[in-house]
């Protein structure tokens, strides 16, 4: 009677549509929440901040390949976290222009959503194309800017930035326990804090060098990251 009752049980799953079995955001967090904040806290109480934050920058560097968390409690300034390595990232320095072009977005952004089935396993979602993307695109006369920007897992990526699984549970972990509404995301072609570019990458376009001057003066706002070897 048993395997009757898990072949019906089965086959009653088979009948029912996918989406019905989609996971929540809460429910995401449920299953890798204890993971994520046991590998989070050790660095959240050497920064002296408390979890879950009250606000969150995440600093996207291309040239750097790598991804910095910056965390903030209700009165006290922005320290440094950690960093993750990302695993992957298509196109080079300079904005995203239009789909198609395999550029990581650069400028400010926010998380607007939190995607708890992903087929990159987790992921956050960036707001691009934002108001000011739009904006310098109707000037040029550019259309269909693309979307669909994401930090997430695994270790492949066109246009977003792959973290590999682990961090992807503790950004999505993260950015869930603290609210998206208060993770900020800054994507830079490198950390302007230690060098600077030798040339634009769109030397034909002068917003990119205004665009570049606002992603550093936002870097300017939050700590240095330890130095590395």
């Amino acid at each position: 009677m048993k395997a009757t009752r898990i072949g019906v049980g089965l086959l009653l799953a088979a009948a029912l549509p996918l989406a019905s079995w989609a996971a929540t955001v809460e429910e995401r967090v449920a299953q890798y929440g204890a993971a994520a904040r046991a590998r989070m806290l050790p660095s959240f109480e050497a920064a002296g901040v408390p979890y879950p934050p009250q606000r969150v920058v995440l600093v996207g560097l291309k040239v750097e390949r790598r991804l910095d968390l910056y965390a903030a409690g209700r009165a006290g300034p922005f320290r440094y976290v950690r960093s993750y390595p990302i695993h992957a990232a298509s196109g080079g320095i300079g904005p995203k222009l239009r789909a198609g072009d395999e550029q990581v977005p650069e400028g400010l952004y926010r998380v607007s959503a939190l995607n708890p089935n992903s087929q990159f396993h987790l992921s956050l979602r960036i707001d691009y194309p934002n108001v000011d993307d739009r904006r310098r695109a109707e000037a040029e006369g550019r259309t269909n800017l693309g979307g669909d920007i994401m930090i997430h897992g695994r270790s492949a990526s066109t246009g977003c930035l792959a973290m590999g699984d682990p961090a992807a549970e503790d950004l999505f972990v993260l950015a869930a326990e603290t609210g998206i509404d208060d993770v900020h995301v800054v994507l830079s072609p490198l950390d302007f804090r230690r060098g600077a570019l030798s040339e634009l990458h769109e030397p034909a376009r002068p917003w990119v060098a205004t665009l570049y001057d606002e992603i550093r003066s936002a870097l300017a706002e939050l700590p240095h990251p330890p130095r590395r070897r």
